[in-house]
């Protein structure tokens, strides 16, 4: 092929021409009921409002929804909506490889477009499974020193894969999916420095939006930079100075990175997942947190790094602090959404223990590995080590625990057998022949009765 995004473009379209492997179709799945789960947990937020409010400000068209939500907006206001409240919590999927969180803003490509687009149920899920699948290819080929020059890689990459799956939505052929990823490639967005702030989970949101409108300029005939992803000042090599392009384009339908996804047991930043599973394994065996005089996590570096915050001072902010993840865990012997509510993050009794603990940072520990030591006032010291954490590759969340996570994420918004009905639909999306019944589901029930 003559450039790196026809090439890229070429590939995706063979696959979208075919039926998605059984495993993969499987994982898009997995991804989709997750991601499904985190935007309706999410949709009440603040932040949620605010994205809504400024949509009736402007006064625009009530075109799609928005999961959780009894509102219609725009197709942008939507995208951006789900997209935001998919990530809010950071408790969406994670590609370990790259730390892409692939489906909160795919999830709000699909959202927004299908009511105008109308794929029935297998081309939905192979627009989203490419869209995720498009973004971590490219996410791979930059990595990791995209990340480690704090880029908040699920924007910048994110938007890759959202023009991707709008192009398919939108019937694009493979030129114009080429110029689609073209120019999304200048619409990218998102820094680390937000971590820890709503502006976090609106990189996704806004990479949403600006992949529909790559591929809606794309298909207006809109031309774009045929090389932006291999030209020395183009996409690739200015987010990053090690470059592989056989990882973007390379075994198209043999490697699938999607495999590779994983899913959340825990509200948070995942390099913070050891230590929790660690801080939980301890609260079996302290009977009392407040007899715990010290606490030293030997982890790796990417933890302090990413995950330092030792005085978090609301939900937001503590999803990026591992030792508050701790704390929580020996307190409250749980960690879910409750324990990164404003008012729990500021209580004396976690305030007190993560004052008392060290992390520890050791390049020889594995990203999903710590080692956890309580020293008590009495001079005992309790121990354990985590080599593997929940939802890691190595120990993958099951279909139950997967299910469990979602039905209190979904129910307490939708209803008691709310996630029983959603659930449902995803294992059979690909016999509806439109998506329309399939968003009822995820309306609150009095808007489903009206639907």
């Amino acid at each position: 092929m003559s450039s790196i995004a026809a090439a890229f473009a070429h590939g995706l379209q063979t696959l979208a021409s075919r039926p998605l492997p059984p495993e993969v179709a499987d994982e898009a799945r997995r991804s989709l009921i997750n991601v499904i789960g985190t935007s309706i947990g999410a949709s009440r937020h603040p932040g949620v409002e605010a994205i809504l409010a400024a949509a009736r400000e402007i006064g625009v068209e009530p075109a799609a929804p928005v999961p959780g939500r009894s509102e219609r907006i725009d197709v942008h206001f939507s995208a951006l909506a789900t997209g935001f409240a998919g990530h809010l919590d950071d408790f969406d999927d994670t590609h370990l490889a790259t730390v892409i969180h692939p489906a909160a803003s795919v999830f709000a490509v699909l959202t927004a477009l299908a009511p105008a687009t109308r794929p029935n149920g297998a081309q939905a899920l192979t627009a989203f499974a490419l869209g995720c699948e498009a973004q971590l290819r490219v996410g791979v080929s930059i990595s990791p020193e995209h990340y480690e020059r704090g880029w908040h890689i699920t924007g910048t990459c994110g938007v890759i894969g959202c023009a991707v799956t709008a192009a398919l939505l939108l019937g694009l052929d493979g030129d114009g999916l080429a110029r689609a990823a073209s120019i999304a490639a200048s619409m990218f967005v998102g820094q680390r420095e937000a971590f820890g702030t709503m502006t976090k989970p609106y990189h996704p949101g806004k990479a949403a939006a600006n992949g529909i409108a790559a591929a809606r300029l794309a298909q207006q005939g809109q031309l774009a930079e045929e090389d932006i992803f291999e030209a020395p000042g183009g996409y690739s090599h200015a987010l990053s100075t090690k470059v592989d392009f056989e990882r973007m384009n390379g075994q198209m339908g043999e490697r699938w990175e999607l495999l590779s996804n994983t899913y959340k047991p825990y509200p948070c930043g995942i390099v913070a997942h050891p230590a929790i599973d660690a801080g939980l394994a301890l609260s079996t065996r302290i009977a009392d947190a407040r007899e715990i005089a010290s606490i030293t996590l030997r982890c790796h570096p990417l933890v302090p790094e990413l995950m330092g915050n030792p005085q978090p001072t609301d939900g937001l902010q503590a999803r990026f602090s591992a030792i508050h993840g701790v704390a929580a865990a020996l307190c409250d012997r749980r960690v879910g959404l409750a324990q990164y509510d404003d008012a729990r993050v500021v209580q004396q009794d976690v305030t007190a223990l993560r004052a008392k603990t060290k992390l520890v940072p050791d390049a020889s520990v594995n990203r999903d590995e710590v080692f956890i030591e309580a020293r008590l006032k009495d001079g005992s010291v309790v121990a354990h080590h985590v080599e593997h954490a929940r939802g890691s590759l190595a120990r993958p969340l099951t279909s139950d625990e997967l299910r469990e996570k979602i039905e209190l994420l979904i129910d307490p918004i939708l209803g008691s057998g709310a996630t029983q009905r959603i659930a449902d639909a995803v294992r059979d999306l690909t016999s509806l022949p439109t998506l329309g019944p399939f968003f009822e589901l995820c309306l609150p029930i009095k808007e489903q009765d009206h639907a």
